[in-house]
This record gives structure tokens, C-alpha cells and sequence, in this order.
């Protein structure tokens, strides 16, 4: 089948290339001639473990194209994925301006007929804009050309991405036209050989589901982050909770890990859009409301902490910071409780020496050259000079550390895990003092 993948951003290129992959031929969109100037040149313009090669190889094999040619695109594919991204905007809403105008181009250019996929996470009634959207450019050119409009939301873990796509546990079609019901059940064959994982409704509801999967995530992790501050003040073990609750199975272990907050282009964003969705229908989700809070509380946790320690002047104190991206697996920093950590303390006076395996250069992007914040070449750089040394992402190469030589090293033998990485006795036995996240 012949796709188009409108936009290259990380849901966008990971969607056309795992398309590729299964022998599609895919032709991607993006109006960013620096972008599509990457993906020609052989790289990649996000960090996904394993798509750099997986693009290199359908390149090769002639089944994965790069454009920034709109008619081009409108005519090759004939279902066209839009995946261009949609930021909040300025009261929390999702900012639809180029869903709507990918939808437009659509109906400016198509001579046949096409499936159009909103694979954007988009509220309630998006699909309806795309289709109002493209029939009015239809209209204007007095070309009759059938269409229909289908919602598939997209359910990828930054970090797993490829996996999720070409593994997934579920995949949700919002069609009403048999053509376009079988259109998708077709794309979707080679994802489910082993049993049937594509779930239809109605469109309306598909577009909800991607919301409320999302807020549903958002708000296990601030439950857990708010028991962990209650844990601190009875005396309790929010690890020992987890687990006590955790093995009940209509709980479940996932997502119940407290930790300094969450982070990143999809929880906060959607958590927002869905309460500005109901804002706009005459219902306050004040559920969601507690949930944003307590994740804004949070992120100030591991601040509260040191300047409990030190006092609120920092001046003259330098602080290793392990860990920039929101979460391990991807170099993603948007809302990354790290960037909290480091605007809290560097405003108090402190300097800081941060270290991370991925997000360096989206660091050094953000902060530029701050004289206050220094970028390590490895997690033992940072923690020369330093007076604490301070966990905000879980990568994997953070779990087992000599605590003998970072005790050596600091100037303060102190810890502050933001992700409760260590057991807190293993830390103590080595002559550091720890402080968790609702640990003992």
C-alpha cells in the first residue's frame, strides 16, 4: 500500500518507518526542509533506540521516502496520516492549527480517493474540523473526490516506540465507513498475526481513549508521588507499599513508582487539553485538577529537600546532577522535572555539573552556555568538586554505582534520588547519607 505521513516529528517518522518496515511504501511530509535534509542525509532528527537503522534500511530498499513537496505527498499516498504535532496552547487546549491546515492541503490537492488518519493526539470532534476542513477545499475547487476520515490514536512510550508499534497491544480504529474500516484492518494485518489487537468504535470515542489513557497514567503516578509524601511523615516505606499494593492485580505494579514527577510532550499536554475539553463542555475534571497539581508539587520535592539541608542561600555549593531527560530511552527534556532541579537551585546561587547519556545536546540547547550549569562528559566528571549528588532520570547506567568512590569524590557525602534507584541501607552502609522519595 502506498502511505503518506504527514510531519516527521516522533510519532510521524516512527509511524511511517515501522509502516515501511512491513513492506509498505511510505512517503514522509514535513514542511522543515532542515528536518527532511537529515533523514536523506541518512540520520535522524529525535533519539529512538533502534529507528536510525531501521530508516536506513527501508531507504535502501526503496520503500521509505522524505519530502517536503505537499502535492507530492497528497498524491502519493492513498491513506494520508497527518502527524504533525499539536502543543498546548496558550489556556491548555490542543493547538489545532496544523492538524487543520495538513487536512487543507489534503483537500486542495487530492484527484482521488483517499483515507485521511488522524494519528495526532487531538481532542474530541478533531476529526469533524479535518472533514469540514478538506470538504470546503473540495467545494472550492467544485471537484466531487471521496473521502473519509479516520481517528487511530497513537500509543507509543518514548524510548519504545519501535517496539510499541510493531508489537502493540492494542489498536484503536474510530471509522463509521466500511472502505476506510477496511483500509485500516488492512495496515494493520501484519501487526497482529497472533491475535486480533485492533479495537473499532466509533470516532468520538477513539479520540477520548488516547486522553483518557494518558490522564489514567498521570494520575497513578501522582497518587503513588502523594502517598510518598504522607509515607515520609508517618515514618512509612513507600517501596514497601508499592509492593503491598501493587500485588493485588486489579491494581497492578505499573506506574506506582514515586519519584520527583512526570515530564515529558504527552502527560502534562494531555492532562491539560482533556480538563480544557471538559472546561468546554460545561464540567470541571477536578480529579485531573489534583493530579496537575500534585505533579507541579512534586518537581519541587528534590529542591525542598536541599534547601532543607543547606538553607535557601546555595551560594558557594555545587550539586551533581544525574540525569536531564524526563525519562531514560529518550533525550526528550519538555516539562522534565530536571529543568525544575536546576532553574530552583541556580536561582538560589548554586552551580551545577549535569550528566546524561542522551539529552547533552538538548541540554546545551535549552541552557546554552549558563555560567552556573556545566555539561559532565560522564557521571564520575560531575561529581568532581561537588557537594551532593542529586538522581532525576532512572537510566539504566545510574543503578549500580560505587558508592565507596562517589563518597570519595563529594565534598558532602549526600545523595538525593529523585527515582529511588538505591535501597536506602546499601547507600547508608557505605557512609552516605540518602534521601529517597518516600523511603526509610
Amino acid at each position: 500500500m502506498k502511505i503518506s505521513i504527514i510531519g516527521t516529528g516522533y510519532v510521524g517518522l516512527v509511524s511511517g518507518v515501522c509502516l515501511a518496515e512491513v513492506g509498505n511504501h511510505v512517503l514522509c511530509l514535513d514542511v522543515d526542509p532542515h528536518k527532511i535534509a537529515i533523514l536523506r542525509d541518512g540520520g535522524i532528527p529525535i533519539y529512538e533506540p533502534g529507528l536510525e537503522a531501521m530508516v536506513k534500511r527501508n531507504v535502501a530498499a526503496g520503500r521509505l521516502a522524505f519530502t517536503t513537496d505537499i502535492a507530492e505527498s497528497v498524491a502519493y499516498g492513498q491513506v494520508q496520516f497527518i502527524a504533525v504535532g499539536t502543543p498546548p496552547d496558550e489556556d491548555g487546549s490542543a493547538d489545532l492549527q496544523h492538524v487543520v491546515a495538513a487536512a487543507r492541503n489534503i483537500g486542495r490537492y487530492m484527484n482521488s480517493r483517499k483515507v485521511i488518519v488522524d494519528k495526532s493526539t487531538v481532542p474530541v470532534g478533531t476529526a469533524e474540523k479535518v472533514r469540514v476542513a478538506i470538504q470546503n477545499e473540495l467545494t472550492a475547487r467544485a471537484a466531487n473526490v471521496p473521502f473519509s476520515v479516520v481517528s487511530n490514536p497513537e500509543f507509543l512510550k518514548e524510548g519504545a516506540a519501535v517496539e510499541d508499534f510493531m508489537k502493540p497491544d492494542r489498536i484503536v480504529v474510530g471509522a463509521e465507513d466500511p472502505y476506510a474500516i477496511e483500509v485500516m484492518r488492512a495496515i494493520y494485518a501484519p501487526f497482529q498475526r497472533n491475535h486480533e489487537r485492533l479495537i473499532l468504535m466509533d470516532i468520538k470515542s477513539a479520540e477520548l481513549t488516547k486522553y483518557a489513557a494518558n490522564a489514567m497514567l498521570a494520575t497513578r503516578i501522582s497518587f503513588m508521588n502523594e502517598l510518598a509524601l504522607l509515607a515520609e511523615r508517618l515514618g512509612a516505606d513507600i517501596e514497601r507499599v508499592r509492593q503491598g499494593i501493587g500485588s493485588d492485580p486489579r491494581i497492578g505494579y505499573q506506574f506506582l513508582y514515586p519519584g520527583c514527577g512526570y515530564g515529558g510532550s504527552c502527560f502534562p499536554k494531555d492532562v491539560q487539553a482533556l480538563m480544557r475539553t471538559a472546561a468546554g463542555n460545561g464540567l470541571e475534571l477536578k480529579i485531573l485538577k489534583s493530579v496537575e497539581a500534585v505533579n507541579q508539587r512534586q518537581k519541587s520535592v528534590l529542591p525542598d529537600k536541599i534547601v532543607k539541608r543547606f538553607g535557601e542561600n546555595l551560594n558557594g555549593l555545587h550539586f551533581a546532577l544525574w540525569g536531564l531527560a524526563f525519562k531514560p530511552n529518550t533525550d526528550d527534556m519538555r516539562e522534565a522535572p530536571s529543568r525544575v532541579l536546576i532553574d530552583s537551585l541556580c536561582a538560589r546561587g548554586a552551580t551545577m555539573a549535569a550528566y546524561d547519556p542522551v539529552a547533552m545536546d538538548e541540554a546545551r540547547r535549552i541552557y546554552g552556555k549558563q555560567n552556573s550549569l556545566r555539561f559532565a562528559i560522564s557521571p564520575e566528571n560531575a561529581l568532581l568538586g561537588a557537594d551532593a549528588l542529586i538522581i532525576a532520570t532512572e537510566w539504566k547506567e545510574f543503578r549500580s554505582p560505587d558508592f565507596n568512590e562517589i563518597k570519595a569524590i563529594l565534598r558532602h557525602p549526600l545523595i538525593y534520588d529523585g527515582r529511588n534507584l538505591y535501597e536506602p541501607a546499601l547507600v547508608r552502609e557505605a557512609g552516605l547519607e540518602y534521601f529517597g522519595i518516600g523511603r526509610l
